[in-house]
């Protein structure tokens, strides 16, 4: 039987050997610490439905190149997966289905989510569009990125406008 490593052994050594093999889910706390996911049955679903997206993309790869069915679903797949922000097409070219197997990830949808102000997030600071969000899973699509912004009656909202000069007559009564 091997001693248990001290504390400062173990902040000398980059993996801990002995139990290397039986923790299986370094990548995932690491994943869950960078992108804020306070709920790790998140990352879990993510995972799913990157696998449910590649067999999906396999199961279309196996079909005829030239049958109609296929090319009008990797299309519906492939525009889907671009409109969400999930794929990106490099140069204004079409993407390919491989992109799925290679490029659909759980970073690929960590990174559309909410996370970087999670407190402002969870207190009701932030809108998308008309809708007050205090998720931080939420996901936001390429169409939804120009509409994030502070709700109207944000506190926080009212400080950066009277940091910038901006804040008018009407805003001043309501603070």
């Amino acid at each position: 039987m091997v001693r248990r490593l001290n504390y400062h052994e173990q902040k000398l050594l980059k993996f801990d050997f002995y139990t290397y093999k039986s923790d299986g889910s370094h990548r995932d706390t690491a994943v869950i610490q960078r992108y804020a996911i306070q709920k790790p049955d998140n990352y879990r679903k993510y995972n799913i439905m990157c696998g449910y997206l590649r067999q999906l993309a396999h199961r279309l790869s196996n079909l005829d190149p030239s049958d109609p069915f296929r090319r009008k679903h990797e299309d519906l797949l492939l525009e889907k997966l671009f409109d969400m922000g999930i794929l990106g097409t490099g140069g204004g070219r079409r993407g390919k289905l491989s992109d799925v197997e290679h490029k659909v990830t759980v970073l690929a949808f960590a990174r559309r989510r909410l996370p970087a102000a999670t407190k402002f997030v969870e207190q009701g600071h932030v809108r998308v569009s008309t809708e007050v969000v205090t998720d931080t899973a939420f996901l936001v699509t390429r169409n939804m990125e120009d509409f994030v912004t502070w709700v109207d009656s944000s506190k926080i909202k009212r400080n950066i406008m009277k940091y910038r000069d901006k804040l008018d007559d009407l805003d001043l009564a309501m603070i």
